[in-house]
């Protein structure tokens, strides 16, 4: 579904992707694990195209997304959801202008259809009876769930999590864990997550990839991950 192919990526001449190569089926529950700063998140946003590589090409369904019009990349992004390390909730709009956002960006939709599909998919992540409130009455795990909700609105094939459950205590993160593998298993989604936190990895995953000195280090299994004599795959799981 997503080829990444040879992918290199630097800001301000410092090198952060290196020859990144990486394939994605359909169907993948992939999570790309890795130090802070490794690049997991500059990964997301080159299969968004939301920044271009120096090098590489990522191709989905065979096209290479760096290479066709704008209004050829819209349509395709819109066959994607991304939650947001932070969010990314808009302070001035309420919950359900949050989660139909796309809606209001893409399509020709009433304000009555899309508070219909701000209920549903706010129902989906457990938050009845909240479209009318505003971002800054929300705490941090719910600010999570409804940008999952956002992410979900337009019925997408592929979601990105970016580091989901960053910055929330234990309770919360564990929810936004198991949202995610709910999700996933109702809806048959394309999911690629990017995390340190390698105990969420492991709750999330079924296939997984180290982001490591710019390149992928180990793509497998979680059995072949433990079992991997790699002493750098070893130190990183020995801190979780």
């Amino acid at each position: 579904m997503i080829d990444i192919i040879n992918i290199y990526k630097s800001f301000n001449g410092l090198n952060v992707l290196t020859g990144v190569n990486l394939k994605i089926d359909r169907g993948d529950s992939l999570v790309i694990f890795g130090p802070s700063g490794c690049g997991k998140s500059v990964l997301l946003k080159l299969i968004l195209a939301l920044i271009k590589p120096e090098e590489g090409r990522i191709e989905f369904e065979g096209r290479n997304i760096y290479d066709i019009s704008n209004a050829e990349l819209d349509s395709i992004r819109t066959r994607f959801g991304m939650l947001f390390q932070g969010a990314a909730l808009f302070d001035s709009m309420t919950v359900a202008e949050n989660v139909t956002l796309a809606m209001s960006e893409h399509t020709n939709a009433s304000k009555a259809q899309k508070m219909v599909c701000a209920r549903k998919n706010l129902e989906m992540v457990g938050l009845d009876g909240i479209e009318d409130k505003y971002p800054a009455e929300l705490s941090g795990g719910m600010k999570k769930r409804v940008g999952l909700a956002r992410a979900l609105c337009m019925q997408p094939e592929v979601i990105l999590y970016d580091e989901p459950t960053t910055g929330l205590d234990p309770v919360s993160a564990d929810k936004i864990n198991d949202l995610i593998i709910s999700l996933r298993d109702r809806l048959t989604m394309t999911t690629i997550t990017v995390t340190h936190d390698i105990y969420s990895a492991f709750r999330i995953g079924n296939r997984f990839a180290m982001l490591f000195d710019g390149v992928i280090r180990f793509d497998g299994s979680r059995e072949e991950l433990e079992g991997s004599n790699d002493p750098v795959i070893k130190d990183f799981l020995s801190h979780r």
